[in-house]
């Protein structure tokens, strides 16, 4: 009895990207009330007109895993996984993959047009704003401002959703080359894609158990 308790916590830590994106993928979610399609879209909704630029991932993921309980932390980093490698905003990918696991092809219609309407129509406006009154040195002034604070919520984005990463010594052999490539080196992303992503693929390969079981799946831990 002691022996398989002690083993758990070590099976759980082993659970990877590869892992995180087959859950996201194939298994369905078990939220205790499951959202309808109208909830879905006012949810998302209410994302997008009070949430601004980087810290919309943040705020997404507070929203989906801490308030609605509609994914646990692994589903939603690998939903983000999923939609950071496709074409498009990666707010909006998120959305689509969160909805459609949820509530299917209406879900994750609901989603993104939550998500995109608000932010939509608030930068019709704002444009319109801008072209009238982008000579005024405060305005100007303000769009620095806004600029700044943008680093800011990408930092605290990163810190938040991806701390973890930056602890384990197999993430770091990702994190820091892309870093280099994109960030110093100017290399494009989707050349990062293809040099590091069959590496990445590899190294998280699903493994056998003891069993022979190659699922690498983590069980959820006890309430």
């Amino acid at each position: 009895m002691s022996g398989s308790r002690s083993a758990r916590p070590k099976q759980a830590s082993s659970t990877d990207s590869a892992t995180r994106i087959r859950r996201i993928v194939n298994n369905p979610p078990n939220p205790a009330q499951p959202p309808s399609v109208a909830r879905l879209f006012i949810a998302f909704a209410l994302i997008g007109v009070s949430s601004f630029g980087g810290g919309l991932i943040a705020y997404l993921r507070d929203v989906v895993v801490d308030r609605e309980h509609w994914l646990d932390e692994d589903e939603f980093l690998g939903a983000l996984e999923i939609g950071q490698t496709l074409p498009g905003l990666n707010s909006t990918n998120v959305a689509v993959i969160v909805g459609r696991k949820l509530k299917g092809a209406p879900g994750a219609a609901a989603a993104s047009l939550g998500l995109i309407l608000p932010g939509a129509l608030i930068l019709i406006v704002l444009g319109l704003l801008y072209a009238r009154f982008h000579g005024n040195p405060d305005v100007t002034a303000a769009l620095a401002g806004v600029a700044a604070a943008a680093v800011g919520l990408l930092l605290q984005v990163t810190l938040k959703i991806g701390g973890r990463q930056f602890l384990r010594p197999k993430d770091l052999l990702f994190i820091i080359p892309t870093f280099l490539m994109v960030g110093v080196f100017h290399v494009s992303l989707v050349a990062t894609l293809f040099l590091l992503a069959p590496i990445a693929i590899w190294m998280n390969r699903p493994r056998p158990s003891k069993d022979g079981d190659t699922s690498q799946t983590a069980p959820k831990s006890a309430p």
